[in-house]
């Protein structure tokens, strides 16, 4: 399993161009995946795959990412199924350096192109010098992917995933507590070593 995050600084970007944004989103990561599939250093080969976006994170707040479900290996011009290095598909550094490479370079065309509006709360970056200030950040700015192994095998991967796309943004499980203030939910923070905290 890999994960693909972007920085927070393009969430707005994607909360009010939800079409344009994640069709960049998926591409740049699709690309990425397979380029690296197909350099010799790693496997040589086609590679399938798929993907589930997912836009939020526990707190409910704007987290788009994508998850992305890869079988160990690829298949090769001969026909035969090259397995990967054992507990090692692709190294992250780099993932992550051409992830970003791509998505950045489809954004800015899809400024320029006006398929990414700068309206609402954009409208600042109407004014060059403010965006190319967010575009330098971006670049200067760590994006995250992550590698996973599978955990207690491919059927669980599956079903982890399924319960993203067939569920509500929160579970009756993780409500804590209710009064005339609002209502608290538990979440899990991963930044900070997986903590579980409550909100209101």
């Amino acid at each position: 399993m890999l994960f693909f995050t972007i920085p927070e600084h393009l969430n707005a970007f994607a909360l009010r161009n939800k079409k344009a944004f994640y069709s960049i989103f998926f591409q740049a990561v699709s690309e990425t995946l397979q380029a690296f599939a197909h350099d010799e250093k790693y496997l040589g080969g086609e590679i399938a795959f798929f993907a589930v976006l997912h836009t939020w994170g526990q707190n409910l707040m704007d987290h788009p990412h994508i998850h992305c479900v890869i079988p160990g290996g690829a298949l090769m011009e001969n026909g035969c199924w090259k397995h990967c290095p054992k507990n090692f598909l692709f190294p992250i550094k780099p993932l992550s350096v051409l992830f970003k490479g791509k998505l950045l370079d489809y954004f800015k065309k899809a400024i320029e192109t006006g398929d990414i509006e700068l309206c609402g709360n954009l409208q600042q970056y109407k004014n060059l010098p403010v965006l190319q200030a967010l575009i330098d950040t971006l670049y200067k700015t760590q994006w995250v992917v992550y590698v996973k192994p599978p955990f207690a095998g491919p059927k669980a991967v599956i079903k982890y995933l399924g319960r993203y796309t067939h569920r509500i943004a929160i579970s009756n499980s993780r409500l804590a507590s209710m009064d005339d203030k609002g209502v608290a939910f538990k979440w899990k923070d991963y930044a900070d070593g997986n903590r579980q905290k409550s909100c209101l």
